[in-house]
């Protein structure tokens, strides 16, 4: 307790490791919330928990819950999850996909996240797993960082094609993105216009946190 208040007044380091993917991985207590951060971004709860509420609350919440299967590429700390599970009541089903096993670790022993039963979290590749799923989703949300650092598989279109395939008529693509200079901004620009290509609606939530955009897409 003496900790958790403390935290309102400066940011408490509770934990520090390594990873091969991520490179430093902390969990700090902040105004009394445990966060999960690399050594230059939130990853997990902080910021990055507000910047997807905003993304799911501009989906609609009247459109989430009655939503029968959400995929999560990049967990991390699994915030989102809480957002979907604990806010916004969501009683689907969720996979969680995510690479780092530190990240898994941590994951599970701070956050508890092999503690909700509507929630499954598999260790593995984004790109390997979106390519050999045989399932289809309502909500795909894209959320995978390296420290601050996007792979490139990402942004290529036979991944774009790949998750329109495997999500359901109706469904949404949720993408986080970082924006941190001009050749960022044009590969967003890029990127949207692929699926604008495809008749398929595009909206973006830019200059979120200051240096995050929002890219949601719809397949009506």
């Amino acid at each position: 307790m003496f900790k958790k208040i403390i935290s309102y007044l400066y940011p408490i380091n509770l934990y520090k490791t390594t990873s091969e993917i991520s490179k430093t991985l902390e969990i700090t207590l902040v105004n009394g919330q445990l966060v999960m951060d690399s050594q230059n971004t939130n990853y997990s709860y902080g910021s990055l928990q507000r910047i997807l509420r905003k993304g799911l609350l501009a989906i609609g919440v009247d459109k989430i819950t009655p939503m029968q299967h959400i995929l999560v590429l990049g967990v991390a700390g699994g915030s989102v999850v809480k957002t979907l599970t604990e806010e916004f009541e969501y009683k689907g089903k969720i996979t969680g996909v995510e690479y780092d096993e530190a990240v898994i670790n941590l994951a599970e022993s701070y956050f508890h996240l092999n503690k909700i039963p509507n929630f499954n979290l598999i260790h593995h590749e984004a790109f390997e797993f979106v390519l050999k799923t045989k399932l289809k989703y309502d909500l795909i949300i894209i959320d995978i960082f390296q420290d601050i650092h996007m792979p490139s598989f990402l942004f290529e279109n036979f991944f774009q094609d790949r998750l329109v395939d495997i999500l359901n008529p109706n469904g949404f693509l949720l993408f986080n993105t970082m924006l941190l200079n001009t050749a960022q901004n044009d590969r967003n620009v890029k990127y949207i216009e692929h699926f604008k290509n495809k008749n398929l609606a595009v909206c973006t939530l830019p200059r979120i946190e200051d240096h995050n955009e929002l890219i949601i897409v719809s397949k009506n």
